[in-house]
């Protein structure tokens, strides 16, 4: 078996031949589950470690790891035919993976600011466990130079080892929101960039067996940028998607019958109350300009214009409430979406709670034993959640919230029952004809 420094395309022409191959995948979010399951589909020996021991445990059992049934079904499969395992010991799936697949991101302190010091900490882990002739490929976001200055330098450094010679790195720089439909890698887009030669033309023959779907450069700072700029131009379609929405609501204007009548792709110009999406990497871009002495104005005006578009959430539950004689003070709001913290759910909850709400909140990935003390609210079923409540705020696209069954809801509801609906849930018609008050990001309301 050739050494992964010098695999050729034709050494992985087979899922047999991709079988000698192991893969640790570090990080087992919903970015990791997708490149382990790519990875295991193509036939390697995947193992995959992450320092949530309750992630971990879900991905054993292929329940509640990945919003996509259709993916947790393959994950099932590969567990059952032995080319998916776990482990929770970081180093002993490093030492033993020919390629390690390394999923992070940079995080923001309260500040906004970049805060590297996370994954440095994890980049040192790895480094201190990887052996001689292995791949690693970073997937994520990490900022402007971050790939060599950061993640390369603390590798080599912790490791002893050289990149370029002794081990092979590359990066993948990815950005893959929560609300993304994608259910496969060949879905996704896939740039991959190294400083040095062997290194990129190993991983670009990988990742080619998973996804036909991959370019490569030896620019990394130009790598690095595309995924940033390509955030800026999704941020800016969806800032224009919120104004646009807000103003077809007090024009009493259903904003997605226009977008039907428009001659042009409207593909990402789709309003959205996720103030999360695009945070992290319109943040590192602002950044990285700021370092330069740059001022990006436009960027600066998105990223404000779609952050505000939670406190718009929490004016439509409002108004709503208003109109069947409800105030939002003390009413009782269900809330379906998110239990991870510093997402829309979490300012959502803090804003109507100011205002007096009383909240409820149902995410079907995690159960009330496995949310943090930030989330006190989460109940346990969605029954439990929507039982006596005045109003229901459906926040995130979960597939389990695209198949609500109204009827049922309606029942368990106080009269008159509202239901804001922030994802497209069902048409607002048959929404108001299972007799509830209805508001709808971007659905104009005749209110005379």
């Amino acid at each position: 078996m050739p050494s992964v420094l010098n695999v050729k395309r034709e050494d992985l022409d087979s899922k047999e031949k991709r079988a000698n191959y192991t893969v640790g995948i570090i990080g087992c979010g919903q970015v990791g589950i997708l490149y382990a399951d790519a990875f295991a589909q193509a036939g390697y020996k995947v193992t995959c470690n992450d320092e949530n021991q309750s992630l971990l445990r879900k991905l054993a059992r292929a329940k509640n790891c990945f919003p996509n049934p259709e993916v947790e079904a393959r994950i099932k499969k590969h567990i059952a035919a032995g080319n998916l395992s776990t482990s929770s010991v970081r180093k002993t799936t490093v030492a033993q993976s020919d390629i390690i697949v390394f999923v992070a991101n940079v995080k923001l302190d309260k500040k906004r600011n970049s805060d590297t010091s996370e994954l440095e900490r994890v980049c040192k882990q790895i480094g201190a466990a990887l052996k001689k002739d292995s791949l690693l490929i970073y997937v994520g976001v990490g900022g402007f130079g971050s790939a060599e200055s950061l993640i390369k330098e603390t590798l080599e450094n912790t490791s002893g080892l050289v990149a370029g010679k002794d081990f092979f790195a590359a990066y993948n720089p990815l950005h893959y929101s929560k609300g993304q439909p994608s259910d496969s890698l060949e879905k996704v887009e896939l740039i991959v960039t190294s400083s040095d030669k062997p290194s990129l033309e190993s991983a670009f023959n990988i990742l080619k067996t998973v996804s036909a779907n991959v370019k490569s450069t030896s620019e990394v700072k130009a790598a690095e940028l595309a995924v940033l700029f390509k955030v800026a131009q999704h941020d800016a379609n969806m800032a224009l998607a919120n104004e646009l929405a807000v103003f077809c609501e007090n024009a009493g204007i259903d904003f997605f019958r226009v977008l039907k009548l428009l001659n042009t792709d409207t593909a990402g110009f789709w309003p959205t109350i996720s103030e999360e999406v695009n945070n992290r990497e319109a943040c590192l871009l602002i950044e990285s300009a700021e370092n330069l002495n740059v001022k990006l104005r436009l960027p600066l005006l998105c990223r404000q214009i779609n952050e505000d578009m939670v406190k718009h959430a929490v004016i439509l539950a409002q108004d709503a409430l208003r109109s069947c004689g409800k105030t939002l003070r003390r009413a009782r709001v269900a809330v379906l979406g998110s239990a991870t913290p510093n997402t829309s759910t979490e300012a959502f909850i803090k804003s109507a709670t100011v205002k007096g709400a009383k909240i409820a909140l149902f995410d079907p990935v995690l159960s009330k034993t496995e949310a943090s003390d930030s989330t006190p609210v989460l109940k346990r079923s969605l029954n439990e959640t929507v039982e006596a409540s005045d109003c229901l705020v459906v926040l995130t696209g979960h597939e389990s919230f695209k198949r609500l069954n109204l009827k049922r809801l309606r029942a368990v509801m106080k009269s008159p029952a509202v239901l804001v609906d922030l994802i497209g849930v069902a048409d607002p018609k048959k929404i108001e004809a299972e007799g509830f008050i209805y508001r709808g990001l971007g659905r104009g309301i005749d209110k005379t």
